[in-house]
């Protein structure tokens, strides 16, 4: 699990508490791990690597390897890989690249000290083809002064997905649609802008802090409706 609350009540939780945290998959077995007290104080992470993994970062369009700090989707290579799936070479050659290394549809970044972060699923949101994390747009979005909380989803409409923004504006703030799109086009790049704005009174979230998605989807596609 990884938490999404505040930072402060993270520290406090963990004066109290440890959090021995991991990451792992069906296809890839156990990636990382954490095994003392002192890699539990390290809040958000999911542990360092376990042996026998291999792991790279890589831009999820291009397949550029990334350096420390930087966010893509993690790639794995190791022992407790699988080799690939019985007789469906259509998977096996979306799941693998062409060294053999199993793309997990994660959206992660290794610190410098060797921790690994999930951040996002790449493979929840998809734009003509493009893989769009939402959790990046939501960063983006939320560093609008006037936004206190956002969540992006991708209602299905005849021409595809169509990304869309559930905003919530600060109290007073007069804040446009226009000028939301405005702001996320200037910081991404254009497969990535955002085609709608909804704006909402509040985003459900779980008790992790983690954006309750199917809560929102009907909303979403009645709004979108509504306006089209």
């Amino acid at each position: 699990m990884q938490f999404s609350f505040g930072m402060e009540l993270r520290r406090e939780l963990h004066r109290w508490l440890h959090f021995f945290q991991g990451y792992g998959s069906t296809e890839a077995g156990g990636i990382s791990l954490m095994i003392s007290p002192e890699e539990c104080a390290r809040i958000g992470s999911a542990g360092r690597l376990s042996e026998n993994v291999e792991v790279k970062i890589v831009d999820h369009v291009t397949g550029k390897a990334l350096s420390v700090g930087q966010e893509g989707e993690l790639l794995v290579r190791g022992l407790a890989v699988m080799t690939g799936y019985v007789g469906d070479e259509e998977a096996n050659a979306t799941s693998f690249d062409s060294e053999g290394w199993l793309r997990t549809g994660d959206l992660c970044y290794i610190d410098q000290d060797g921790f690994l972060f999930v951040v996002d699923r790449l493979k929840e949101l998809k734009y003509k083809g493009y893989q769009v994390p939402p959790a990046e747009l939501e960063l983006v979005l939320q560093s609008l002064p006037e936004v206190i909380g956002a969540a992006v989803m991708y209602p299905h409409e005849e021409a595809g997905q169509i990304p869309v923004a559930l905003v919530v504006r600060q109290p007073g703030s007069k804040v446009t649609e226009a000028q939301v799109m405005d702001h996320v086009a200037k910081r991404v790049a254009p497969y990535k802008k955002i085609r709608k704005v909804l704006f909402v009174e509040s985003i459900p979230k779980s008790p992790a802090g983690k954006i309750l998605r199917r809560q929102l989807t009907n909303h979403v596609q009645t709004g979108v409706v509504s306006r089209m």
